[in-house]
């Protein structure tokens, strides 16, 4: 994947890109989460959902960038 992409002229870090691509696949999977119930055997759900976040974050951009 190149380092930049161009969008209607503008240069914008492929990073970018992943990020809103893993806002969107952090919410399906915390809707579940929500709808399966796992949320009330959590100690901290807030910290569990941006740390899910941030994993998946981290995973895509390695799978990328390797």
């Amino acid at each position: 994947m190149p380092r930049e992409i161009a969008i209607g002229g503008v240069y914008m870090p492929s990073l970018t890109l992943l990020f809103l691509l893993t806002l969107a696949g952090a919410w399906v999977i915390d809707r579940l989460l929500a709808w399966y119930g796992f949320y009330r055997n959590a100690w901290h759900p807030t910290m569990l959902r941006a740390s899910l976040f941030v994993c998946i974050y981290g995973a895509l951009a390695l799978y990328i960038y390797h």
